[in-house]
């Protein structure tokens, strides 16, 4: 494998290392990271050596288990790093998971230790909080049964098939097909970081690639409009913008923004981008907007850096991509699924995506048409439909919920005890009324707000099909509403 100028080879195997000699080495004086003040590598590779000596103190050793609840912030940063360092598996849990949430993975997934921040979560639209990283020991936790570094939750707590791993030589084989890609961030350049660190995008093509590539990283202190135009101006370097769809929409909409000479390009991924968004963005910065596409399970799969091939993208080196039934099926020697035999998730060396596209078998090029499952993209985070659909007909005096994604938003329809009868309609409506709050109130302890749906209706039973099934057509189920 060739890597990025200047940097070694990506080797063929993992070594032991692997943190140090590709991701911390550098120029002591080196910037690397900015969340809110520049760090540079020397101070980099303190806090991470800070942070093992923490984690060693908490029991953590090669082959153990932390799991990170830490909002983006530079001890979140260190923390990862320090782990991997130590040899450890490291369980990524998203800071805005509720603490009903983070039990239940934490119950599930038994890491060894669980580093949360002393201070308090991070306000709202903040880039990044302030974080002092704690580790604390839990001793019905388990070291790891399987040699990935990494394992992250695709869409909530629930199902073993939203379980993902990754070993270090698969993060290292990604960050090399970003080394291969002419238009992304190279040594002299910056990057302009939207996407969470948490999740596949900000995480590998963000805060691992600009260590790898020596791309200086900065975060946003306010995830605003006027906060992300002024963290791209306040640096002459040339600057890539990575986010996701919603941010692309975000900064299109911007009424007057100010001149950005150093502004090279955006790039999103996450979710589709809806036609008209590549050229309006262009129209309003002269850059392009690319479009990646990719997955938890692999990271970058299919890229259009320019933005010229809308809405197809060129497979990234390495990877091979078929349809079967119009689903998209991706190559993998091994399930990225530890513990799980789900021949509907991978079989025979393939991945079974879940999305739906197309190959050109001239080309080798892909489209991707949507989801065929339940999984849906809100503001850029992913929401598993039938998580929110359970946690609602699990709660008291809900006998049945359907929950669809209509009109870039979660709306729930549900079938509650207390749904007004024509016999006492005053009594049953303050008791309807009483229900809903009960609901919305269970609803903020038990899900993170972005799963939350926007809309609750209530009805005295569910529309069904004539073979008895529920309707999740969202027309028909308006309708049906009062």
């Amino acid at each position: 494998m060739t890597g990025s100028p200047s940097l070694p080879a990506l080797p063929c195997g993992t070594p032991h290392d692997w943190v140090d000699r590709f991701l911390l080495a550098g120029p002591d004086d080196q910037e690397c990271l900015r969340f809110g003040a520049p760090v540079d590598r020397a101070a980099l590779r303190a806090l991470v050596a800070e942070q093992a000596a923490r984690l060693t103190a908490a029991g953590l050793a090669r082959g153990g288990t932390a799991a990170l609840r830490l909002a983006p912030s530079l001890g979140y940063a260190a923390a990862l790093l320090a782990c991997w360092q130590l040899g450890a598996q490291a369980v990524l849990l998203d800071h805005r998971l509720t603490d009903h949430e983070v039990a239940l993975a934490v119950e599930r997934l038994a890491p060894q230790v669980l580093v949360e921040s002393a201070h308090g979560p991070a306000a709202a639209m903040r880039g990044f909080a302030e974080t002092d990283p704690v580790p604390v020991a839990r001793p019905d936790g388990r070291p790891a049964a399987t040699g990935h570094a990494l394992v992250q939750l695709s869409s909530g707590s629930t199902g073993p098939a939203k379980v993902i791993a990754r070993t270090a030589a698969d993060l290292l084989r990604e960050l090399d097909c970003y080394a291969r890609l002419a238009a992304f961030p190279k040594a002299g350049e910056r990057v302009v970081l939207l996407s969470s660190v948490v999740h596949v995008l900000g995480l590998v093509g963000g805060l691992l690639n600009s260590l790898h590539a020596r791309v200086p990283l900065t975060v946003p202190a306010r995830m605003t409009t006027a906060g992300i135009l002024a963290a791209v101006a306040e640096d002459d370097r040339p600057t890539t913008v990575i986010g996701v769809p919603f941010h692309a929409e975000l900064l299109a909409g911007a009424a007057a923004p100010p001149p950005l000479p150093q502004l090279r390009r955006m790039i999103v991924a996450g979710e589709l981008v809806r036609p008209g968004l590549p050229a309006a963005f262009t129209a309003r910065y002269g850059v392009p907007l690319g479009t990646m596409y990719g997955m938890t399970e692999r990271g970058v799969i299919a890229t259009d850096l320019d933005g010229t091939l809308h809405p197809e993208a060129v497979p990234v080196h390495g990877t091979e991509l078929r349809e079967d039934g119009g689903e998209l099926h991706l190559a993998m020697a091994a399930s990225p699924y530890p513990g799980t035999t789900d021949p509907g998730r991978w079989s025979d060396g393939w991945l079974h995506t879940r999305d739906a596209g197309r190959v050109d078998p001239a080309t080798g090029r892909v489209t991707v048409l949507g989801r065929r499952d339940s999984q849906v993209s809100v503001g850029g985070l992913k929401v598993d439909l039938n998580e929110v659909e359970h946690t609602l007909a699990s709660l008291p005096g809900v006998r049945e919920a359907v929950v669809v994604f209509a009109d870039g938003a979660i709306e729930a329809y549900l079938a509650a005890e207390a749904h007004p009868t024509t016999e006492d309609a005053g009594a049953t409506d303050r008791a309807g009324a009483d229900q809903a709050g009960a609901v919305r109130a269970a609803l903020t302890r038990e899900l993170a707000a972005y799963k939350r749906p926007r809309q609750l209706t209530f009805l005295p039973a569910l529309p069904r099909t004539a073979t008895g099934k529920l309707v999740r057509d969202a027309a028909a189920l308006r309708a049906a509403a009062p």
